[in-house]
């Protein structure tokens, strides 16, 4: 990321439990009443008269004006360096997005650091990432070193690959990601917890399954005080993403190329939603149709079906796709594509970090695609 451009910051004072601590502003009507998933739809936010200039929106809900300046130093700081990656948990997963993120973050990525409870794991990996090299080049790629829990938050990116474990190969589970809700909730709990103790101001990714339920588990846990009451004085709302969508993105992609019907997502499409059952996928937002969509989107959402199907566990595409792709791209301040805190959901859309905060994409969606999200927000909202 390379951005330079300063913005002129607003102030707000909106409910902590259900509004971002600092975003970019790019409509008007993100300036007033509550956020919520309407942001999604340019038609229900203010028509633009002449052009709008971008303004950082800070809540005084979650911090003070000197903490809001000193979080904006960190900020400003965060976005123009190389990062320090640190990532817990080296299963299929894991490890998968170790070597993508090893291969592909020469240019954003100073160091990762990896956390294993098997300590010989860490081992192995340190091993083998470090004896990966380019001939005569060699710190083109970033160095991997071992880290202990008690360091875990000494990054700027930390990346929560933890499971209590996947459904076998086989097994009659239909929505893998919610089966494993329950098992990896108290985790990622714990993990938010550590965060706030040590103060933590980077990013916090969620990548374990499922992503948009753990992300909203990590920012409650976070925020909670010893006798379990939300305080606000944890992770921001905006510090949690979750890497999911990316996959279902590029499954769609993979759909398109290979049927001609779908041509226009290529350059038109989308993804909403979450990584499963409610995933919204749209051929396209100038020339939408609901049923080549709502077709596309069955064909995405079981494509993990079709690799277990084949004997194997579906995993390396969305540990590419979804997370080490999708978490390179940030960390570059591009475009890209995971689950941000919409009113008191996290959400997958298309958004991106800049100087002035976080971005999320308003387009002006269909009437029937934008019923599509709602039903997959209420979903969402349902779990927790």
């Amino acid at each position: 990321m390379r951005e330079e451009q300063m913005y002129t910051v607003t102030e707000v004072n909106r409910d902590p439990k259900k509004s971002k601590g600092s975003f970019l502003a790019v409509n008007p009507g993100m300036l007033k009443g509550e956020e919520g998933l309407h942001w999604l739809d340019a038609n229900q936010l203010d028509t633009i008269s002449g052009e709008f200039q971008a303004v950082t929106v800070r809540n005084m809900a979650w911090k003070d004006a000197n903490a809001w300046e000193e979080r904006q130093k960190y900020w400003e700081n965060w976005m123009q360096k190389k990062k320090r990656v640190h990532l817990l948990a080296l299963g299929d997963v894991g490890s998968t997005v170790l070597i993508g993120l090893k291969l592909l973050g020469g240019d954003c990525i100073e160091e990762i650091g990896i956390c294993d409870l098997d300590e010989n794991v860490c081992k192995r990996w340190e091993c083998e990432m470090n004896q990966t090299a380019f001939p005569w080049e060699y710190d083109r790629l970033p160095q991997v070193k071992i880290v202990d829990t008690e360091h875990l938050f000494d990054c700027d990116l930390f990346i929560f690959c933890a499971s209590k474990g996947i459904p076998p190969v086989g097994s009659e589970v239909k929505d893998v990601r919610m089966a494993q809700f329950e098992a990896n909730r108290s985790i990622v709990g714990m993990y938010g917890k550590m965060a706030r103790e040590k103060g933590f101001q980077g990013i916090f990714a969620v990548v374990s399954d499922p992503v948009d339920p753990l992300c909203k588990a990590a920012f409650l846990a976070s925020n909670e005080d010893a006798e379990g009451n939300f305080d606000a004085k944890g992770l921001l709302p905006e510090q949690i993403q979750g890497y999911g969508l990316g996959v279902m993105n590029a499954r769609a992609a993979y759909y398109a190329k290979q049927d001609s019907r779908f041509a226009d997502f290529l350059t038109d499409g989308r993804a909403y939603g979450p990584h499963g059952q409610d995933l919204v996928i749209a051929n396209s937002i100038q020339n939408y149709d609901d049923e080549l969509s709502k077709e596309l989107t069955q064909m995405t959402v079981e494509a993990n079906l079709r690799t277990r199907e084949l004997g194997f566990k579906p995993y390396v595409a969305p540990a590419l796709s979804s997370a080490a792709i999708s978490l390179i791209l940030p960390m570059e301040g591009k475009w890209h594509y995971s689950s941000n805190f919409l009113g008191g959901v996290y959400m997958g859309s298309r958004n991106r970090y800049t100087m002035g905060g976080l971005e999320i994409e308003p387009l002006p969606l269909p009437g029937k695609l934008y019923e599509r999200l709602q039903k997959a927000y209420q979903g969402l909202e349902a779990v927790l």
